[in-house]
């Protein structure tokens, strides 16, 4: 999963391009869908995050779990975009973990399956550059 400075440098190259391009939390985009139903205007909402050309979603499930229509939501835009666009997903779970954020595993092997097909799978090896500054200043 990407890092802070890896996703930057492709979504700012990929913007460069011309590509629309959609940073967001994973957290931020399921609060903009629940807000989009509740204001009847969900389809607009879906047809603009399944037309960017590179969409970046940050965070997926890293802290807190989603409620059943938040992941609900978020697999229906990745299930949408689907061999379809570019998604570049950070997370700090492994594959095995997301079940804990989507709190369901039918939905979740399903995500799962979407989303690393065709990936390119990149695992952080490197060292925590938050913890890093705060080792440095302490």
């Amino acid at each position: 999963m990407f890092r802070t400075i890896a996703r930057l440098l492709c979504g700012m190259e990929t913007c460069g391009q011309g590509v629309p391009t959609r940073f967001v939390t994973s957290c931020g985009l399921a609060n903009e869908l629940i807000e989009a139903r509740d204001e009847k205007v969900l389809g607009r909402a879906m047809e603009r995050y399944t037309g960017y050309g590179l969409l970046i979603i940050d965070e997926l499930g890293g802290y807190i779990p989603f409620s059943k229509e938040s992941a609900n939501r978020i697999f229906q835009v990745l299930a949408e975009r689907h061999e379809r666009k570019s998604v570049i997903i950070t997370t700090n779970l492994g594959f095995g973990d997301w079940s804990q954020a989507f709190g369901d595993s039918a939905l979740t092997e399903a995500l799962s399956d979407r989303v690393t097909q065709k990936a390119h799978i990149i695992t952080r090896t490197w060292e925590r550059y938050r913890l890093r500054d705060t080792i440095k200043e302490g």
